[in-house]
Order: structure tokens, then C-alpha cells, then sequence
């Protein structure tokens, strides 16, 4: 049999756009012997794939706590709504495609249970703080394979590790805080893409806000449906990129403008908004539950890996770790045990 990757190394080379990522350039943190039918972001994409943090995010929140209806996002849908927007973007581009989905699919594994709120919390539990891009690389890194971790590419770590925002610059005027590779740009901002989208859609499904309270602005130039939005963005997004020759992944001012309107928008009224306290107050009430039940008999429950790590990380591993019915009905354990 011919070696399907080095014709799939060719193709990259003579296709591609001069500025995108080669697989054959890629490096991994331990050598390993190459596959004969897989380029090296192909099997970065499918480590994650079958990993047992992907599997996860489908029982892990994204903005709605047990919502009662089935057509709300999880952490799970949100990564693949990332993930068919940004291939979208690469692919106009001629960039690295495989590159930009291994990226998507593994830049939010270390999210904790219930969404915003619980990565809150465990800032709030971890001594060095918690933010769940630096725990989405040390999941493929650490974690994942009874410790040994995924051995992903540098270009894949990277974009990992460099996707996430918060309500900070998603396009910085300090290029060097971007991911390396245009791909990495690519998740970066589809990821706001995606979510500022879907989560409004899901917040009207919830019957928290109505169309009418979405900023006019914004659905004046980017949409009224969601659909529309996604599309408009994604247009200006590509138009803009090529305009400087993929020097970075852009946005029109009138466009990026109206995105972190919408960021902020949701940041007021459906993530953090004053009805949510209660909420907020149960789930702090069980994240901190679950740690102080755990801290009185860690080997019970952590895993015995990464050994360099102390057993206060390994907690806040643990806890990361969870879905939201792994963390409720561990609390509920541990507050009232039978």
C-alpha cells in the first residue's frame, strides 16, 4: 500500500495557502512513529474525539442548569457548532482544516460543570485560580490515557491553550497573545461566534429575553435570526482576512463592534444576571460540598496521577473533571449520606 499521509503531506504543500499550517511540520512533545494513513492533526482530531473529556461535554452545561426542554445547548453542541463554523472560515481560506477542528474539538475539555458559574467557583476552590483553557491543555497533556496524556501536536496545544477570551480582547492589539497558527486565530474567534449566537437563541427559549431586547444595532446590521447572524459574521470574517492577505484572522470594526456588544449584552442579562444568584449560590454550595468531602478522604476518589502534582490539584482535577449529574448526585451523597 502507497502511504496515503505522505500523498495527504503533498496535497497540504501544493494546495494550501502559503500562510497555513503543514502537518508535516508539526512537532509532539514525545517522538512518535508516524501513521501511513493519517497526518498528524488527523490524529490529533481523533484522539480527542474518542477521548474520554469529549465524551464528557455532553452532560456538561453551557449556560442553562437540568433545562427542561431537549433542544438546549450542552458544552457539547456549543463545540460542534464551533467546530462547523470554523472549518467553514478555514476552508474559504485554504487553510489547515483538520488543524482547525483538532483545535475546536478540544478547546473547551477542561470546562468545569455547570458552565460559567462552576469554572467561578473553582477559581474561588483552587489556590492558584482556575481557568478552564489552561485545564483544557493539561487534560490532553496529563490526564487523559490513565495519565499519559493525548501527545497532541504544538500547534494543536497551542491553539488550545490561546482560544479563550473571557471578556478581553478577541482580536488583541498584541499579536503575540494570538494563537501561533491562522487556524488557532480561527477557533479563537469562532468560538465567540458560536456562543454569542446560541446562547442567545437559548435564552430566548428559556424566556429570559425577547427579541426586542436584543441591542437594535445589532440586528440591524448582523441580523434578527440566528442563522442570519452566524452568516453575516462569517462573510465579514473571511472578506476581512483576505483583505490583509491572512497576516491574521479579522473582523470589520462595524462587525467586531457589534460582537462584543452582544458579549457584553449576555454577560448582563442571561450569564450573570441578579435572578441567577440563588442559582449560583446552590452551585457553589455543591462544588464546595463536593471539595470538602473529597479533602477528607482523597484517595476514595482522585486518581492517583499526575504524581508531580499535589493532592489539592488532583482535586481540582477531579471536580473539573465531573458532569453536572456526576457533581449533583455526589453531593447529594456526601451532604446526606444514606
Amino acid at each position: 500500500m502507497k502511504n496515503i499521509r505522505l500523498q495527504l503531506e503533498a496535497r497540504e504543500n501544493s494546495v494550501l495557502h502559503p500562510r497555513a499550517a503543514r502537518s508535516s511540520n508539526s512537532c509532539r512533545q514525545r517522538l512518535e512513529k508516524p501513521s501511513p494513513v493519517r497526518t498528524e492533526f488527523q490524529r490529533d482530531r481523533d484522539r480527542i474525539l474518542h477521548s474520554k473529556a469529549f465524551r464528557r461535554l455532553k452532560h456538561k452545561t453551557q449556560v442553562f442548569i437540568a433545562p427542561e426542554g431537549d433542544h438546549f445547548r450542552t458544552r457539547l453542541t456549543h463545540t460542534l457548532e464551533l467546530s462547523q463554523i470554523a472549518r467553514t472560515i478555514a476552508r474559504a481560506l485554504n487553510l489547515n482544516e483538520d488543524l482547525t477542528e483538532a483545535i475546536a474539538l478540544g478547546h473547551d475539555l477542561g470546562h468545569t460543570p455547570f458552565g460559567h458559574i462552576g469554572e467561578a467557583v473553582l477559581d474561588e476552590l483552587s489556590a492558584n485560580g482556575f481557568r478552564h483553557y489552561e485545564q483544557s491543555l493539561r487534560v490532553v497533556d496529563k490526564l487523559e490515557d490513565d495519565g499519559a496524556g493525548l501527545n497532541l501536536t504544538q500547534e494543536v496545544r497551542d491553539g488550545i491553550l490561546k482560544h479563550s477570551k473571557g471578556q478581553g480582547e478577541v482580536i488583541p492589539a498584541k499579536r503575540e497573545l494570538l494563537p501561533v497558527t491562522l487556524e488557532g486565530q480561527i477557533v479563537r474567534l469562532a468560538d465567540i461566534i458560536a456562543y454569542v449566537n446560541h446562547d442567545l437563541d437559548d435564552a430566548k427559549r428559556a424566556g429570559i429575553i425577547t427579541d426586542g431586547d436584543i441591542p437594535e444595532s445589532s440586528k440591524k446590521l448582523l441580523g434578527s435570526k440566528y442563522a442570519k447572524r452566524i452568516d453575516t459574521i462569517v462573510i465579514d470574517v473571511i472578506e476581512e482576512t483576505l483583505k490583509n492577505n491572512l497576516e491574521f484572522i479579522n473582523a470589520s470594526q462595524a462587525v467586531y463592534t457589534e460582537i462584543l456588544k452582544l458579549r457584553k449584552f449576555l454577560f448582563e442579562n442571561v450569564y450573570f444576571r441578579t435572578e441567577r444568584q440563588i442559582e449560583k449560590e446552590k452551585i457553589r454550595e455543591i462544588l464546595f460540598a463536593i471539595h470538602a468531602g473529597v479533602s477528607r478522604d482523597p484517595l476514595a476518589y482522585i486518581n492517583s496521577y499526575p504524581k508531580e502534582d499535589s493532592v489539592a490539584v488532583r482535586i481540582i482535577d477531579f471536580i473539573a473533571g465531573m458532569t453536572d449529574n456526576y457533581a449533583l448526585n455526589l453531593s447529594a451523597k456526601l451532604i446526606s449520606p444514606a
